[in-house]
């Protein structure tokens, strides 16, 4: 028999609340955690806006600001994140073996260090004349080499299976906006097939940097609606023009159900499913016919053996971007068939902006609360319809209704899509 697995400790720092009872109020109210970009100089960007983390310090969380200062903004936001989320369960308190205890997160890589930003430059150079040997050796001088090692992406995971004696398996994975997302499907494989009983999973990613801002408006990607911030996130609304840049962490504890059950632990929901697929196409444009997303939510909505009538919410992956919505509706009426118009569907990037690798642990926790709450969360800046997308969309307010089971969905560039169903547990 599968073992199953169940969440039970969750912790967070985001753009619209560093602790997870401030984020779920702030999404119950359509707060937006938009605003003029503070980290660095935006102003001569196309997009001079962000959702960045505000009023927040390792140090809220008990943590030595010396200890964590070198580690780099997505490890301090996954320090604390975690540490919310271990302490919430309760799974150090009681005897708990180390080597059965794991961490496997979704984190991007930290800030472009200063070597990657001579590379940079020197490619642009066209100048014989410029002593390159010498330039090269200026930046290798002013190279942090303790920074240089911080911006490797599995970097977090290390850092937390040392703050909790974490022995068990460790793991990082790194595909885009379908990470975090992930390493909870990866980490719930490794519980219910019996290599862990406890995992501490979820993402952690800051991209709010030049470099980052850069590469994203490039593509075309984010919103340039600079007149209006905190309106400028605006999934499945006909007058979309990109995603807003987020930052954070989010966490969870997933525990093996009997396992949990003996120790008394609270319970927030179950992971009943999950599906990986990738669309084998182009490495920024999401399939046409969203064949790949199709998969995984089929894919998780058999593993978790539940009915399409069984699905009561379904968390958007909905970046307001003018292809990604439009796919996402298209592929959620194709598995769903005349069941979609019945399911509501929500973005909260509409709120708190694309977090990146650490957007679909935010979402699966905004899941969770909606289970146990029996609200579900809107889809703010929801004003003009796009015959495209006709779904109900939860617009602008929150809605109590039953919420029994959850799908959340996350795909990321490189045609990577993870979707994963919740339920709660009674």
């Amino acid at each position: 028999m599968r073992r199953r697995v169940v969440v039970t400790g969750v912790g967070c720092v985001t753009p619209l609340g560093t602790k997870v009872e401030e984020l779920w109020g702030n999404l119950k109210e359509g707060a937006s955690g938009v605003a003029p970009t503070t980290i660095f100089d935006a102003s001569e960007f196309p997009t001079k806006f962000s959702a960045e983390v505000k009023n927040w310090d390792i140090t809220d969380e008990g943590e030595d600001a010396q200890v964590w200062e070198a580690r780099g903004r997505h490890s301090r936001f996954a320090g604390g994140a975690a540490k919310q989320a271990v302490l919430d369960s309760g799974v150090l308190e009681g005897d708990l073996d180390p080597t059965r205890f794991g961490v496997y997160l979704g984190s991007g890589e930290g800030t472009q260090d200063f070597q990657t930003f001579t590379q940079m430059v020197l490619k642009s150079f066209h100048d014989e004349k410029i002593d390159v040997a010498k330039f090269l050796q200026v930046g290798l001088e002013m190279l942090d080499p303790v920074a240089e090692l911080e911006q490797e992406p599995n970097m977090p995971a290390g850092h937390l299976a040392s703050m909790f004696d974490a022995q068990g398996p460790n793991a990082n994975c790194l595909t885009a906006c379908a990470a975090s997302s992930q390493a909870i499907g990866e980490a719930t494989e490794l519980i219910r097939r019996g290599d862990a009983d406890v995992m501490l999973s979820g993402g952690t990613h800051s991209m709010i940097h030049p470099f980052g801002v850069t590469g994203f408006n490039l593509l075309t990607a984010l919103s340039t609606r600079n007149d209006a911030p905190q309106r400028a996130s605006r999934p499945f609304d006909r007058d979309r023009d990109g995603f807003v840049l987020g930052e954070g962490s989010s966490m969870v504890l997933l525990e093996e159900y009997e396992h949990a059950k003996a120790r008394g632990a609270q319970i927030y929901g179950e992971v009943l499913g999950y599906g990986s697929t990738a669309d084998a196409f182009r490495i920024t444009d999401t399939h046409p016919e969203g064949r790949g997303a199709i998969g995984c939510m089929k894919m998780a909505i058999d593993d978790a053996n539940v009915t399409l009538e069984d699905v009561d919410y379904i968390n958007a992956h909905g970046t307001a971007t003018t292809v990604n919505d439009k796919v996402e509706t298209l592929a959620v009426r194709e598995v769903f068939g005349d069941q979609a118009y019945k399911v509501p569907v929500s973005s909260t990037k509409s709120m708190m902006g694309h977090l990146i690798a650490a957007a679909g642990a935010t979402e699966v926790i905004i899941c969770l609360k909606a289970l146990g709450e029996g609200v579900l969360p809107p889809t703010i800046n929801y004003e003009t319809p796009d015959p495209e997308c006709d779904l109900d969309y939860v617009p602008n307010e929150a809605r109590q209704a039953k919420c029994d089971v959850a799908l959340t969905n996350s795909f990321g560039f490189g045609g990577q899509n993870i979707s994963l169903v919740l339920g709660r547990v009674y």
